[in-house]
């Protein structure tokens, strides 16, 4: 059974031990590609995600992923890390390459959910903050307490004060997280937008590794 959301953010998911390729992950993922496995009955992978919440701490995510899979590596055929670049600098694409494996392509999952060449044609990206519909459920362990704004709301015209718009990348049609999609945008004094992604080219990524198999 899929442990709930704060248990995915604060401890990942370990893996059952069956199949012959591991997916290494990120816990935020961890719906989205069971989901994916499932409907296309992918009963040769086998998942483990990171703890989500290693994405407040970017310089912590390549010697996670690299400990990941050394640990596992002897008991599949193959390993596949499900992490675009998410602010590792290169640094977790030029790790995966000296461990020998492979991973999603694309600077983070915003990029891979939309469709790295959708995304790649946005102009206003650098002033859009993205939310998934993991990050709108964990919209305060993401961003509300990490930036203080539960104690200090004053902050936000700070931090917030250069984007214009949140942008909700929408991965299931759920009416409830439209609305608590919008209520962050409010919380932050942003301009709201909705785009339903699906799973992008998280979906292509996934379906080229189990044609591999």
């Amino acid at each position: 059974m899929l442990p709930d959301d704060t248990t995915l953010t604060a401890e990942g998911l370990p893996p059952e031990g069956t199949g012959r390729l591991l997916l290494i992950a990120c816990g935020a993922l961890a719906r989205e590609i069971l989901a994916l496995k499932a409907q296309n009955r992918w009963d040769h992978m086998d998942l483990t995600c990171l703890p989500a919440n290693l994405h407040l701490y970017p310089e912590r995510i390549t010697e996670a992923v690299e400990a990941s899979v050394l640990k596992h590596r002897a008991a599949y055929d193959a390993i596949f890390v499900v992490y675009a670049d998410c602010g590792t600098g290169g640094l977790l694409a030029a790790k995966c390459a000296e461990l020998g494996v492979e991973m999603v392509a694309g600077p983070h999952c915003y990029s891979f959910f939309e469709g790295n060449a959708a995304f790649a044609a946005h102009e206003d990206e650098i002033t859009a903050f993205y939310l998934t519909d993991f990050l709108v459920k964990q919209f305060d362990a993401f961003v509300w307490k990490p930036m203080g704004l539960h104690k200090h709301p004053e902050l936000r015209n700070m931090i917030f004060g250069n984007y214009t718009k949140l942008v909700y990348q929408a991965q299931t049609r759920d009416t409830a997280l439209e609305a608590k999609a919008q209520d962050c945008a409010a919380r932050l004094g942003l301009a709201y937008e909705y785009r339903f992604t699906g799973y992008g080219d998280l979906a292509a990524a996934l379906l080229a590794q189990a044609d591999k198999a």
